[in-house]
């Protein structure tokens, strides 16, 4: 028994048009995703060095943007609203288990700051702050979280030059 396939005014079957409208569909999905920026855990860690009690330079080219960390502190997927309080009138619930976020910038350095949020317990082992930007030697993971960075370096910058701001 012969199949007969139908054939559009081109001489082309359906089939073959339609393999590939869904072939140029992948080519464009993929080239639009590959532009997409990598969500923080994704992303591998950029290296950097502690100096005393901070970690003096930025962990990207550019300095952070302060709209975009004040975006960051105020959300509750970086937990900084769970446990400190600041100049957040539109925030409802702060946390009080720590110290407020308002005047930041007059009482550390940017160095210090990051330093705070890349790996607070390298100054206090009792912390309860978690390390936003370490991925060895950490206890408590969900298993989903394991190997990846809480905040990719780019927020990080983003909520140092937010809380640099904080001035009395």
């Amino acid at each position: 028994m012969k199949r007969s396939v139908r054939t559009t005014g081109s001489g082309r079957s359906r089939w073959t048009s339609l393999a590939r409208a869904i072939q140029i569909a992948g080519i464009w999905l993929g080239a639009a995703l590959l532009t997409l920026p990598l969500p923080a855990r994704a992303q591998t860690l950029r290296p950097y060095a502690i100096v005393g009690d901070a970690i003096p330079a930025r962990l990207t080219a550019t300095p952070g943007d302060v709209a975009r960390g004040r975006t960051l502190v105020v959300e509750r997927s970086s937990t900084c609203i769970l446990c400190h309080s600041g100049p957040f009138p539109e925030v409802r619930f702060q946390g009080d288990l720590a110290p407020g976020l308002a005047g930041s910038g007059s009482r550390w350095s940017e160095g210090q700051l990051r330093l705070r949020l890349v790996d607070a317990s390298h100054l206090n082992a009792a912390t309860i702050m978690p390390s936003y930007y370490r991925i060895d030697g950490l206890d408590r993971v969900g298993s989903s979280w394991r190997g990846k960075p809480i905040l990719s370096a780019e927020q990080i910058e983003d909520i140092v030059a937010y809380l640099a701001s904080l001035r009395d």
